[in-house]
């Protein structure tokens, strides 16, 4: 019996992933590990391993389009074997048969013919016989349905019907980009839509207007880069959470004297233990992930209308790759020692930094963590990782002049910079989770009790 192929849901908030390449065509022996396909998430690119063998029989998607999770995307089975001509959809929606697919053909002819029907109406593309992807596209685009030539069975509309008859007979424009068009007379054949299928939106007319003034005698050429992948899929994820999350931020001075002098003492011990240099990242995040354990909002996740208390403390750890930003998860970080945590957090950097890390290193961190220290960076606003509540940002560690016991000292000095949810978590606890982060790292010792 032909096993059905997934799009997988690798994460807590994927809703959909993006097909971005097939390494197998139809009628390709697939073996069980063996790579049939890649995707692009909100979080990173993978490639998606069969787990069954047999002959790939069908694909029902192609490159670029977007695939709602648990979506049938292909089968694998014994050559020969029948397969349905279109994807069933999400798993457990039913596949209408070859009588029903009749019966609706009739409906439809009915349907063309009554006068209840007009171009405006939703019932245009309802009762239209189409593919889903097919839908999609005809809806993103406000094309309608019927006026479309489908070249399936019983005329039933594909994508790339719906595809084609914009290529013909329409030029893919937003209201408002065609508004603003006319008011600065731009002919839309010269601008190039960066929306779905090459659709013209504002920003596209806004930027084509802008490259007509730029001076050109003389000047350097201007290089335009396109929005897209790990780039494209962090500006969306940031888009959402600046939106979607009321930020605030709180700041604290932290003197890292006895910090340092831990790392000194435990260098040479973690080095020969693990390999690795401990760094002051594996011991912000050690005292991170044990003050958590007294502030159970800031280990917390809005979902659904709903605040998730987690009882594991997964601590998030930026990772700067080229061209993007990927945030491995350490896993029960509360639980590791400072050697463990020096282990575990160099080796997601480096499978980070070489697009090698798993959908599980990938997932369920409950509070991230983004250093900056390496920089000339005092303190700066970081953007919570949705669905957290909150995020600590690290600046370097400067020597600045401080007052201790009434006299003038010079001080290793980092700044900590606490963003937190406002739906979720008060001014006041968030004070207290950072009070007391401030108070565990200078005096560090304490961990070790």
């Amino acid at each position: 019996m032909a096993k059905e192929v997934f799009m997988p849901k690798l994460s807590s908030t994927m809703a959909v992933g993006t097909l971005l390449q097939w390494f197998k065509e139809e009628g390709d022996p697939v073996e069980v590990g063996e790579p049939i396909f890649e995707i692009m998430t909100d979080k990173i690119n993978i490639e998606v391993e069969a787990y069954e063998e047999g002959i790939l029989l069908k694909k029902y998607f192609q490159e670029d389009e977007e695939i709602p999770v648990n979506t049938v995307i292909a089968y694998i089975g014994t050559e020969g074997e029948e397969v349905p001509a279109e994807s069933p959809g999400i798993s457990g929606e039913d596949i209408e048969s070859d009588d029903s697919a009749t019966t609706n053909a009739k409906h439809e002819e009915v349907a063309e013919n009554t006068s209840e029907i007009t171009d405006n109406s939703v019932d245009n593309n309802e009762r239209v016989r189409a593919t889903p992807a097919a839908r999609r596209v005809a809806r993103e685009n406000d094309i309608t349905l019927n006026t479309i030539t489908g070249t399936g069975p019983n005329g039933r509309i594909h994508e790339q019907d719906v595809l084609q008859a914009i290529q013909e007979n329409t030029v893919l424009v937003t209201p408002l980009a065609e508004k603003i068009a006319k008011e600065n007379a731009i002919d839309l054949s010269m601008v190039s839509g960066n929306g779905v299928h090459g659709k013209i939106e504002k920003a596209d007319v806004l930027e084509f207007i802008s490259s007509q003034e730029l001076p050109t005698n003389g000047d350097a050429p201007v290089e335009r880069v396109k929005l897209k992948g790990l780039r494209k899929a962090i500006a969306d994820k940031m888009l959402e959470s600046v939106r979607s999350i009321p930020h605030v931020t709180l700041t604290s001075d932290v003197d890292m004297k006895k910090v340092i002098e831990l790392r000194k003492a435990l260098l040479p011990v973690i080095e020969k233990q693990t390999g690795y240099r401990i760094s002051y990242t594996e011991i912000i995040m050690k005292t991170v992930a044990h003050v958590l354990g007294n502030h159970p909002k800031v280990n917390a996740a809005l979902i659904d209308n709903e605040i998730v208390y987690n009882q594991d403390v997964n601590i998030g750890l930026a990772v700067a790759v080229e061209n993007g930003l990927i945030v491995p998860s350490v896993k029960q970080a509360n639980k590791k020692g400072l050697a463990e945590l020096t282990k575990v957090s160099k080796e997601l950097g480096a499978k980070s930094r070489e697009n090698r890390l798993t959908p599980d290193e990938m997932r369920g961190s409950t509070f991230t963590i983004s250093n900056l220290g390496m920089f000339a960076i005092d303190g700066f606003t970081p953007i919570i990782n949705p669905p957290e509540t909150a995020i600590l940002g690290v600046g370097r560690i400067v020597e600045k002049p401080v007052v201790v016991d009434g006299q003038i000292e010079v001080r290793p000095i980092m700044v900590l910079s606490l963003s937190f949810d406002h739906r979720v978590i008060d001014g006041a606890p968030a004070a207290a989770f950072l009070t007391e982060l401030k108070s565990s790292l200078e005096d560090p010792y304490s961990l070790l009790v």
